[in-house]
């Protein structure tokens, strides 16, 4: 059983950065492939990015050119690197993981998830 733990959530303004980190216990990181979703009030869970065990990455054009996802294998650890943020980001950003690289975009195919941290930008 794998427990992931988000954090660096946070307010920021239209413009700003933040980074989200995913922590994860229980499993070795290297694993699985990675990925951040988001939800934001009121809408359904979306897909934002993927990172498989290889290094390959996918994004949602809504976050492309403007968020990075990486990951360090040894330390458990998956990071999102979000900048230029736009008041329709604000979401709560959810960190998973799958033991499977299919469609990378249906959370359907993610095993684990965490709970969750909220980012809020204002304009």
């Amino acid at each position: 059983q794998v427990q992931l733990v988000e954090s660096g959530g946070g307010l920021v303004q239209a413009g700003g950065s933040l980074r989200l980190s995913c922590t994860a216990s229980g499993g070795t990181m290297r694993s699985y492939a990675a990925g951040w979703f988001r939800q934001a009030p009121g809408q359904e869970r979306e897909f934002v990015a993927a990172h498989n065990w290889n290094g390959d990455t996918y994004y949602s054009d809504s976050v492309k050119g403007r968020f990075t996802i990486s990951r360090a294998n040894a330390k458990n650890m998956v990071y999102m690197q979000m900048n230029n943020l736009k008041p329709e980001d604000t979401a709560v950003y959810y960190c998973a993981v799958a033991r499977h690289w299919g469609s990378r975009i249906n959370e359907d195919e993610y095993d684990y998830w965490g709970q969750g941290t909220r980012v809020i930008v204002s304009s």
